[in-house]
């Protein structure tokens, strides 16, 4: 193939992605009230949720609905990327290619899954609460909750691509087990502080139900990069 045949294959694959993410988004939208009591299942039953834009909920609902598409989509866009590159690939590679991209969706979803059943409603709960002075009433806009939502669900699917990350890095040499062993007490004070960042409740058994996961990642990225090694 010419450089013009490859560049019109990935715009063909590119179409495909776009018009998945988009159907998938409609979907989303025409199901408003299915979506958004999804959304707003986390939130506390005495927190009520106020707009002061006249266009906030709407564009809050389009926003919504195009990153839950996309997020229904990923498996398909993912594939899409993979068709592309595939034919460039070894059999081996490919296999490996496969695997590692199988493993990172369903870590991404775990990670998502987590926040949206475990540490999002503990940290709504809390951070919704929490006054500075009892003459400041707390009046939360649906627009910052929805952020606080994606931006949860975003860091704790990211997190746990962990042993994916580790896999790679061991695969290109860049990482020994031996050293991820030897750094294992560093590690697990890293993970207690970005678990107290990502849960500011103060709660012990909050910190560590985000704390153990991402410990037994680690635990799991270790194991991966030994069998890569051998």
């Amino acid at each position: 193939m010419t450089f013009w045949d490859h560049l019109d294959a990935l715009r063909s694959h590119l179409w495909r992605m776009l018009l998945a993410v988009l159907l998938a988004a409609v979907v989303c939208f025409c199901f408003k009230d299915l979506l958004f009591a999804a959304v707003l299942h986390p939130k506390p039953a005495d927190l009520t949720l106020i707009n002061v834009d006249i266009a906030q909920q709407f564009l809050t609902h389009m926003r919504v609905s195009l990153l839950v598409g996309l997020l229904l989509a990923a498996p398909y866009v993912i594939y899409q990327l993979f068709a592309f590159v595939a034919p460039g690939l070894y059999s081996t590679e490919r296999r490996v290619a496969v695997r590692a991209l199988a493993a990172a969706c369903l870590l991404f979803y775990a990670g998502v899954a987590l926040n949206y059943f475990v540490i999002f409603p503990f940290a709504v709960r809390f951070l919704g609460s929490y006054q500075v002075s009892a003459e400041v009433q707390n009046l939360i806009s649906l627009s910052s909750y929805v952020d606080l939502l994606l931006l949860l669900s975003l860091m704790m699917g990211l997190l746990f691509e962990l042993p994916v990350l580790c896999a790679m890095l061991g695969r290109m040499g860049l990482l020994k087990a031996e050293a991820m062993v030897r750094y294992r007490r560093h590690a697990v004070v890293a993970i207690l502080i970005l678990g107290a960042v990502i849960t500011p409740t103060g709660d012990p058994v909050t910190l560590l139900l985000v704390a153990a996961p991402i410990y037994l990642l680690w635990e799991l990225s270790i194991l991966i990069v030994k069998r890569i090694a051998k």
